[in-house]
């Protein structure tokens, strides 16, 4: 009875172990956004679908932008936040 409850137990904790995926449209790429003039034609091979990395930039207008990007199934990538960090001058 035991391993039988036992054996129960793992399978839904293994059953609610899934791959992150990001059902959102995601945002509109902007200048200097890596997916602005469309996916790059390289692919992310090695990194896990459902995986996210950052990527900074200095916009059209000048501000420092931080976008995080979403690796989707097929290799795409998706904007799944962006965050405007505020104007430094002199070194503030």
């Amino acid at each position: 009875m035991k391993p039988a409850v036992i054996g129960l137990i793992g399978t839904l904790v293994l059953t609610g172990c899934t791959t992150v995926t990001y059902e959102g449209p995601g945002l509109e790429p902007i200048p200097g956004s890596i997916t602005y003039n469309g996916q790059p034609r390289s692919k992310l091979t090695k990194s896990p679908p459902g995986s996210s990395f950052p990527h900074d930039f200095i916009d059209q207008y000048g501000q420092q932008v931080e976008e995080t990007y979403i690796i989707q199934p097929d290799r795409s990538l998706i904007i799944a936040h962006r965050r405007y960090k505020p104007i430094r001058f002199f070194g503030d």
